[in-house]
Order: structure tokens, then C-alpha cells, then sequence
């Protein structure tokens, strides 16, 4: 780096730590007067303006709400469009909810239960808890977002504390004197952390390296937990079973399908996916009404739950009506959705998009033995906003969660919790457009990002290397015609720099895979897709924040055949991050549903 380009990153580096203390002290400022106030949390009083009735017919008082963009069989219907979505990569965070009617027809009639569900409750009644279903749950919620929500809205309530998520599962898990398991690794983390080595104008929280992550995976695998199962069933045992064979997996070389180096261990990979593939069996909840339930979004940055929910819900390998069969329970809802649907702007409050989950959470456990006989331990979801940590705390927490936004920080449990690949699909009928890259030996560029400036790692990344002549970090670049400016840059470099903008996750992690360029991960505390079975340092370049100001020396230090050889690996893994309208062989949809396999898996105890 030349001189000035050393002062201008050091002035900006002194500037912001200034800002971050300033920062500091008015945030403690405000919790105390907003302390002083009286409680008005109760959702009743706070959302007055529009009523929803929970699990019944719904009406909104929003006016101007304009056409619904839908496509398909009016059964499984999905929203083509996020129609938040910017017409270039970005995640701008701007929102907006077309509604095609006042009203949302009704799609479960509670009365009509299926009858293999209540021949299965009556066989284990003694056993679960009882309790019926309220005919209607209403609840005072707000009308339909019809006017954008921006971004600085979103920023001033994006993240929730993770000490928060810890103490509730203080009362959702059986503990050891010692505490839970997650409270165990955070701890040892904490201890171990390298935070506060080095100057930074950034947040000093603890900071996870990719290597710490790696311990907390082989921690989760091998260490007891104490587990309340109040019966055990036929699905348990089939688990245990491909448990042990999973741990018993014949060695593996390289195929033609599977590059071994790509895995933490290909021979446990290939065993399980094909147990998965055998055995799994997955229950989809039909209760929940759309837009918010059984309802997809395709395109834009959110667009990776729309496209599992709407595969899984349509899948007939997997999915099954027998819930006595079933070894996973999916709960198929639309984070982005629930945000679009029932956030009021300028609350900077998501207290009832968390009450909304929570009662539909328990109207399952009322209803139904499932979510009673593990405490939802074999059910999952899969959810891309930035918000679903916070839209799924309270009994959620004990769910198998894929969520894009995976955040050590923010809760997100590492051999529990599974992370979502962030996706931005441009095109629901061409998910594949443009896929693929230049040969290494055509690509020019050292580095290249370009991005709004959300967050503080962006603005830093640009200050310190803006102008260095062999990297092209920009700001957002002019939008053009699909994208084809962006979309050359990409293809014509050799690293491609995936910092975080609000939140740890972004879409230029998938973009790199698909355009074949190495991804250089800038994104503290960020636990990347499938960690569970693929070797993410075999592919990518993992940097911490505070390096931003060394990073054209550690990539100018990886030599040249490592180079070749990681990018090699890039084509490779390719397949793994691919959205197809009719899935195949170890595509994203498999690889989504294999992870919350795997993580069920390992986390069964024998009774």
C-alpha cells in the first residue's frame, strides 16, 4: 500500500473509532430515558391500526395496495418478485407488499384434520400433553406494509443480542450445572478470542476465526447433551441407525461426482447423503395462511427460502402425510414475508412478528403431540431475512434453523442451526443465467467488489484500497442492462471480496461460486452455507475486519498454484449452489435439506 493510501486508511481507521465512542454514549443516553417510560409492549395497544385474526380469515385497512405478482397453479401459488428488490445486486433493504385483495383467502380448515394424524395422536395420547385449539386467535396486528421501509430504518434494529437468545434457552433446555452446551462454546471462544489484537475502528465483540468455528462444529458432535424426549419413536431409531453408519463410512476416494478435498470427510458426506436419500421422511404443516405460509418469493436477495419452501412443498421423494413416519417436521413459512406483511414502519420494533411465530408455535403444540414430544427439536425452517434470529427466538430457538443471516453473535448454534446460502436470483424462470467464468489466465484483476456502503466494513474496504491500481473496489457501481458490467467484473477476477455490509451474510459469497472467481470472505462471526460437510478453506479466503488494511498482501502471498488449485475447486463446488426448477443430485435444495439431516442426526441421543 503507498503512503497516502496508508495515511487516508489510518485517518479513517482514528475518525471512526471517534464516531463509535460518540456512538456509544448516546446509545446509553437514549436506553436510559427510554427506560423511564411506561411498558407499552402489549401488542393489543401497540397495533391498533389493523386487526389480523391469527389462523383464520384476515382483513387489512391499508389502502392503495397495488396488484400481486403470482405465477403458478393457484394451489401452490408464489410471488415471482420480491418486489422490494433493486434492479441491481443489492440488498437495499427497501420493502413493499402487493396485495391483490383486501383479504387473504382461507387455506386450512382446522376442523378437517387429517385422518392419519389423529389415528397417530390417539396411539400416544397417554403420552403427550393435552389441549385443544382455540377456534380463532386474534390478535391487534398492523396493516400491510404499503410504503418502503428504509434502509436506515432497518439498520437501527437489525441485530439482537446474543446474551438474550442464551438466557431463554436457559428455560427451553434441560442444563448441566455447567450450563448448555452453546453457553460452553461461547465461553471457551471468548476466552480464546484474538478481538482487541491490532487497531480497528470497528466493534470490539468477540471474533470468531474460521479455526474456532471448526472446534465449535467438533464440539457439538462429540459432547453429551441432556436432551428431554418424552417418547421414543420408530423415526428415532432409523436416525441412530444411520448415525453409526454414518460414523461407520467406508473410505471414499475422488469420484467423478465428488471432489474430496471439497469435504471435511467425503466418506461421511456420501454415506449420509445417501441414507437422506433412502430414508428421510419430512411432515409439512399445512396449517398457516398465506402470504406469510406457503407462500414464495423467487427473486431477489431473500429469494433462497422462497425456493426451498416452494420445492419442498411439492416434493413427493421426501415429503410425507404419515406424520408417525416422519423424522423431520417443516414449518413453512416466509421470513421476508412475515416482515413484509406485519412490520410497521418507523416501530423499529419486531415484537410482533416474534408474538405472531410464537403463537402459531403454539397452536402446533396444542393441536398436535409433534412439537411437545422433542420441544420442536425435530422440526426446522429455513428463512433469509436478515431478521429471522430475531423473528424466531422464544420456542423457536430449539427448531433446526437454516437461516441466511448466521451469526455466532446473534445466536445462530453452530452443529444446530444450519446456514442458508444467500442468493440473488434475478431471474425465477433462468435461475442459471450467465452462470460460469473466464479461465484464471483471463482474469485480469487482482480483487474486485463493488456495493452500497452499508455497515462499517464497506466504507473501510473502499478508503484503504479504492485506488490501488490492481484491485477494483468501488462503491455501487451504475446500474446497466442486466447487470453486465457487474457480472464482467466478477468473471474477469481472480478474487472476489464478499464483505458485510449491515449483516454477516451476502450474496457475493454464492455470486463468486457461480461466476468461478475464489471468494475472499470479509465477515466476522459469519459461519458460511454447509459448513457442516464442505471445507470452506480449501475455496475461499477467510479475512478478519481488521486485516482490511493488509489485504492486498495476503493475497498477493498465496502463490500461484494455490491459486489455480482453489479455483479449480470453485468449479467444483459449483453444483452444491445451484437453484433447478426440478431439483437434481446434490443441487442446493438437497444440500439445504441434507445439512438439517446431518444436524439431526448427530444431535439424537440414544435413549
Amino acid at each position: 500500500m503507498d503512503p497516502g493510501s496508508q495515511f487516508i486508511c489510518a485517518s479513517h481507521l482514528k475518525t471512526r473509532r471517534s464516531f463509535w465512542v460518540l456512538g456509544i454514549t448516546f446509545g446509553i443516553f437514549v436506553a436510559i430515558q427510554f427506560s423511564a417510560l411506561p411498558n407499552s409492549s402489549t401488542i393489543s395497544s401497540l397495533f391498533s391500526a389493523g386487526k389480523f385474526t391469527l389462523f383464520g380469515r384476515w382483513d387489512f385497512e391499508a389502502k392503495n395496495q397495488s396488484d400481486s405478482r403470482t405465477a403458478g397453479n393457484p394451489k401452490n401459488t408464489y410471488l415471482v418478485k420480491d418486489s422490494a428488490s433493486s434492479s441491481t445486486f443489492e440488498d437495499s433493504r427497501n420493502s413493499k407488499l402487493d396485495n391483490s385483495s383486501p383479504s387473504v383467502p382461507e387455506i386450512f380448515d382446522s376442523s378437517a384434520s387429517n385422518k392419519q394424524i389423529e389415528e397417530f395422536s390417539s396411539s400416544i395420547a397417554p403420552h403427550a400433553s393435552s389441549g385443544s385449539v382455540p377456534q380463532q386467535l386474534t390478535v391487534a396486528f398492523p396493516p400491510a406494509v404499503s410504503s418502503p421501509i428504509t434502509t436506515s430504518q432497518i439498520n437501527m434494529d437489525l441485530v439482537s443480542p446474543a446474551m438474550s437468545v442464551q438466557n431463554h434457552e436457559k428455560h427451553i433446555m434441560k442444563t448441566d450445572e455447567k450450563g448448555s452446551l452453546m453457553q460452553r462454546n461461547v465461553s471457551l471462544l471468548r476466552n480464546n478470542s484474538s478481538a482487541g489484537h491490532g487497531k480497528s475502528s470497528l466493534p470490539t465483540s468477540a471474533v470468531y476465526s474460521i479455526s474456532a468455528m471448526n472446534k465449535l462444529l467438533l464440539q457439538s458432535q462429540s459432547l453429551p447433551r441432556a436432551v428431554i424426549v418424552k417418547w421414543n419413536s420408530t423415526a428415532d431409531q432409523e436416525l441412530l441407525y444411520a448415525k453409526s453408519q454414518i460414523q461407520d463410512a467406508p473410505v471414499h476416494r475422488n469420484s467423478t461426482e465428488l471432489y474430496a478435498s471439497l469435504y471435511r470427510n467425503v466418506s461421511m458426506f456420501k454415506r449420509s447423503y445417501e441414507l437422506m436419500d433412502k430414508v428421510l421422511k419430512v411432515y409439512i404443516y399445512k396449517e398457516g395462511e398465506k402470504p406469510i405460509f406457503h407462500e414464495s418469493i423467487l427473486e431477489g436477495i431473500y429469494a433462497s427460502e422462497g425456493w426451498f419452501l416452494k420445492l419442498m412443498e411439492s416434493n413427493k421423494q421426501y415429503a410425507t402425510d404419515d406424520p408417525a413416519k416422519a423424522h423431520l417436521f417443516y414449518l413453512p413459512f416466509s421470513s421476508r414475508l412475515l416482515q413484509l406483511t406485519l412490520y410497521v414502519r418507523h416501530s423499529h420494533s419486531r415484537n410482533n412478528l416474534i408474538e405472531y411465530m410464537k403463537r402459531y408455535v403454539g397452536m402446533l403444540g396444542q393441536k398436535y403431540p409433534f412439537w411437545n414430544r422433542t420441544n420442536g427439536e425435530d422440526h426446522f425452517l429455513a428463512a433469509c431475512h436478515d431478521w429471522a434470529p430475531a423473528e424466531t427466538r422464544g420456542p423457536m430457538l430449539s427448531c433446526l434453523r437454516a437461516l441466511c443471516n448466521a451469526d455466532i453473535n446473534v445466536g445462530f448454534e453452530i452443529g444446530k442451526d444450519v446456514a442458508l446460502p444467500t442468493v440473488y436470483v434475478r431471474s425465477a424462470q433462468n435461475p442459471l443465467k450467465d452462470i460460469g467464468g473466464k479461465p484464471p489466465s483471463q482474469r485480469p484483476i487482482l480483487a474486485f467488489f463493488a456495493g452500497y456502503m452499508h455497515g462499517n466494513v464497506r466504507p473501510l474496504l473502499l478508503d484503504c484500497w479504492g485506488k490501488d491500481p490492481d484491485m477494483r473496489i468501488f462503491g455501487r457501481m451504475p446500474h446497466v442492462k442486466g447487470n453486465k458490467n457487474y457480472i464482467e467484473h466478477m468473471k474477469s477476477s481472480k478474487y472476489c471480496i464478499c464483505a458485510k455490509g449491515y449483516a454477516v451474510h451476502s450474496p457475493r459469497v454464492v455470486e463468486s461460486i457461480f461466476y468461478e472467481c475464489v471468494p475472499v470472505i470479509i465477515s466476522d462471526n459469519y459461519v458460511p452455507p454447509f459448513f457442516e460437510v464442505l471445507n470452506w478453506e480449501s475455496f475461499a479466503v477467510f479475512v478478519l475486519e481488521k486485516d482490511i488494511p493488509k489485504l492486498k498482501d495476503i493475497l498477493l502471498s498465496i502463490s500461484e498454484e494455490k491459486y489455480l488449485e482453489m479455483q479449480k475447486r470453485v468449479k467444483e463446488v459449483q453444483k452444491h449452489f445451484l437453484w433447478h426448477a426440478d431439483p437434481v443430485k446434490y443441487d442446493m435444495f438437497h444440500m439445504i435439506l441434507h445439512s438439517v439431516w446431518y444436524n439431526r442426526v448427530f444431535r439424537i441421543q440414544s435413549p
